[in-house]
């Protein structure tokens, strides 16, 4: 399992493997994570002609702006995951594995609702591609990095079951929460409030937190277009961040740099972080297990907190190392 301090998705875009158009346009974003569909948004009748397309796309090199490409495959209860795999991730032959998939990171497994739909697709990869999935992670070459794995929880079912769901493979990088399929299973409309999701959305995110799983993204904003749509996003990030979610399933580009910037921590708090930080230091080498910090205590739980945003900081592009500079003089009080 990756480290939580170094994976960052702020925003999971969704690109339709059926459209050459979107697929060449992805190329030239800068997102955190692009998952490249093949499951709601391609008909069944363009699925081959998806998996295609997608796989000579990740034969091209690595797009500068895309942090981690990812393949959202079809549900295993639907019958097409093997073949998506096959496909996409060129698995009946491992010998041109490292033509084939140097550039896939991560598969999205839609409708998991049970731990076993992850046992088969990591038994799939295990048994196909040994360099780049072996027993554990550990294990793996130095020149293969392993294929990580994010689960979608879309029902009633699954969600009773995560703690089994979040303990099924050790290459589980996070859960998604799948909203609308969510309302569909227990027949509930969704509101502006969200409130019908507040259960589901605050179970998912302990969960992750409870297993160390590096990422908790959260429902699809379907509302995009005009200030209003972009305000809704926007409110919809900040409250997802505030039951413990880092991240927001995206279905447009324009939603990207919303999400981004809602989920990454602001110049203010970058700051604070690395006051604290620095003045820690100094109290550590004094012996002093708390202190203060512009008049409110600082001990071991909020030093923790000022690490984890201090390293975020630097996965979202702040110049940690400039700020720290100024405030080297920084001292506890």
């Amino acid at each position: 399992m990756a480290s939580t301090s170094s994976v960052i998705r702020r925003a999971l875009l969704y690109v339709p493997g059926s459209s050459q158009k979107m697929l060449e346009k992805s190329r030239g974003l800068k997102v955190d994570c692009v998952a490249y569909d093949l499951e709601d948004s391609v008909t069944p009748g363009k699925k081959a002609e998806a998996r295609s397309n997608i796989r000579k796309l990740l034969d091209h090199p690595r797009a500068d702006g895309i942090r981690e490409q990812a393949v959202r495959i079809n549900a295993v209860e639907s019958g097409l995951a093997l073949d998506d795999l096959t496909e996409v991730a060129g698995t009946t032959n491992a010998k041109i594995l490292k033509l084939k998939t140097p550039n896939l990171d991560t598969i999205v497994i839609p409708k998991v609702n049970s731990a076993s739909d992850l046992h088969f697709i990591t038994d799939v990869i295990r048994h196909t591609l040994p360099s780049r999935h072996p027993s554990s992670p550990s294990s793996s070459p130095p020149e293969a990095t392993p294929i990580n794995l994010l689960a979608l929880i879309e029902s009633a079912k699954a969600l009773s079951d995560l703690s089994s769901i979040c303990k099924a493979t050790p290459y589980l990088s996070g859960l998604i929460f799948a909203a609308e399929d969510f309302a569909l299973d227990l027949s509930l409309t969704r509101t502006a409030s969200l409130t019908e999701f507040l259960y589901a959305r605050s179970a998912i995110a302990t969960a992750c937190r409870a297993h160390n799983l590096p990422s908790t993204i959260d429902l699809v904003c379907t509302s995009y277009k005009g200030e209003t749509g972009q305000k809704t996003l926007e409110e919809e990030c900040l409250g997802g961040k505030g039951l413990g979610f880092n991240g927001k399933q995206c279905i447009h580009p324009s939603q990207v740099d919303i999400a981004q910037r809602a989920f990454a921590p602001d110049e203010k708090e970058v700051e604070w972080a690395v006051r604290v930080v620095i003045a820690d230091e100094k109290a550590d080498k004094q012996g002093r297990g708390a202190w203060t910090l512009d008049g409110k205590m600082v001990d071991v739980p909020v030093v923790g907190k000022a690490r984890v945003i201090a390293s975020k900081a630097v996965l979202c592009g702040f110049d940690v190392k400039e700020i720290r500079e100024r405030w080297k003089d920084q001292d506890p009080e």
